[in-house]
């Protein structure tokens, strides 16, 4: 399944270490290039010569083992992906924080190819102020994390810490190697972005979207086969490779482009953010200050999801998002009902690292079957966990 990939993967000092030698075994087992890369400190957990033997190739440690070549340049050349397993809060904030002081943290910092960390400490050290910021500054920056997971430390005490079992690992490494291709053949419809109401030629009312989180099921769906039309308020995003880009400015466009387009859908994912009002009248002219105040008449805007509930077709499903700032999961449970969709993708905007203008989110996935918490995930995590749940209820 991965013959051709090269997975380098970096191992650091901590007792999970000795689990990174099941992780390189599965790994060929699968007919992947595995080049190993350990810290000091690892290599008094495990010996270098297991990782060896287990890999059929030479175990980097030192930068400046091999003088015929640049070691960390040349290993992040070769890789189509690197894993950090076990990765502990030290590598964590090295990488965070740009600091190259060994081969592995420079190895880190020169690669280019997407990267995946596996976390395993003490719960104390992963709750931290310090290794939370960490992580979501790497999550920010792209880098994918599989948990740590709860269970007995070796410091004796059961909690959240241990690094997540080799199998899921690398199920992980070959789903982010080997895109699935689950939404061949589907069409799917997704708004991203704010909408604009204009009150003259010069100002507008609108809101804090930057279209991030739709952008990103774009691209998800796209690389998983979906042929994708992304409807999209202003934004200063590239529309995604393969995506068939629709631009619109007001929420009366939005309405428009969005139920022209959705007979034709059959998943319909609605991440934008569109104003519930606009004004009763626009100036022509730009309005001009007098000193006094302005009253402002305000119009209700058509309910996109509301009107593309009541019309779907037989077998079509219907994402919303419910961006909310108190009483997320009722709220969010009474417009799963209000607007007849089959999923709502709830979140609470006062969390840090959840609202906008970030690159991360933590979602609670709402059906009528059940309710998925996720934990705090990269947009492009999110979008494929939405997905994956999108592809259950078709299947129902």
């Amino acid at each position: 399944m991965l013959k051709g990939k090269c997975v380098v993967l970096g191992v650091t000092g901590g007792i999970a270490a000795y689990k990174a030698c099941e992780i390189v075994s599965r790994l060929k087992k699968l007919h992947a290039s595995v080049r190993v890369v350990m810290t000091e400190h690892a290599c008094r957990f495990v010996a270098p010569l297991t990782f060896e033997t287990l890999s059929g190739g030479p175990v980097y440690v030192n930068s400046f083992e091999h003088s015929y070549e640049i070691e960390h340049i040349s290993l992040a050349k070769s890789a189509d992906l690197m894993l950090i397993a076990p990765a502990t809060a030290n590598i964590i904030g090295k990488i965070a924080n740009g600091i190259a002081d060994d081969l592995l943290s420079t190895t880190a910092m020169a690669m280019t190819a997407p990267l995946l960390i596996a976390p395993a400490m003490n719960s104390a050290m992963y709750r931290s102020a310090a290794t939370q910021r960490n992580i979501e500054v790497l999550r920010e920056r792209g880098a994918a994390f599989i948990g740590p997971e709860s269970g007995v430390l070796a410091c004796g005490d059961i909690d959240i810490g241990r690094m997540s079992e080799p199998e899921q690992i690398v199920e992980r490494v070959t789903a982010m190697l080997c895109p699935k291709h689950d939404l061949e053949g589907r069409r799917v419809l997704v708004t991203a972005g704010p909408t604009r109401e204009m009150l003259d030629p010069v100002r507008f009312l609108s809101n804090r979207s930057t279209g991030k989180m739709g952008y990103a099921i774009a691209e998800a769906a796209a690389a998983r086969g979906a042929s994708v039309t992304l409807v999209s308020g202003p934004v200063s995003l590239e529309a995604p490779l393969g995506v068939e880009r629709v631009g619109i400015t007001s929420t009366l466009e939005l309405f428009d482009a969005v139920t022209s387009r959705a007979g034709e859908a059959d998943v319909v994912i609605q991440a934008a953010a569109p104003a519930d009002f606009r004004p009763a009248e626009t100036s022509v002219h730009k309005i001009k200050k007098d000193g006094t105040g302005m009253a402002l008449e305000l119009v209700p805007n058509p309910d996109i999801a509301a009107h593309l509930g009541r019309g779907r077709h037989e077998g079509q499903i219907l994402v919303a998002f419910a961006a909310e700032t108190d009483d997320l999961l009722e709220n969010a449970q009474k417009k799963l009902e209000k607007k007849n969709a089959d999923m709502v993708v709830a979140n609470d905007v006062t969390e840090p690292g959840a609202g906008f203008e970030v690159n991360t989110n933590r979602v609670t996935l709402i059906t009528r079957e059940d309710r998925r918490a996720l934990p705090l995930m990269s947009k492009r995590e999110v979008a494929d966990a939405i997905l994956d749940r999108v592809l259950e209820l078709m299947r129902t």
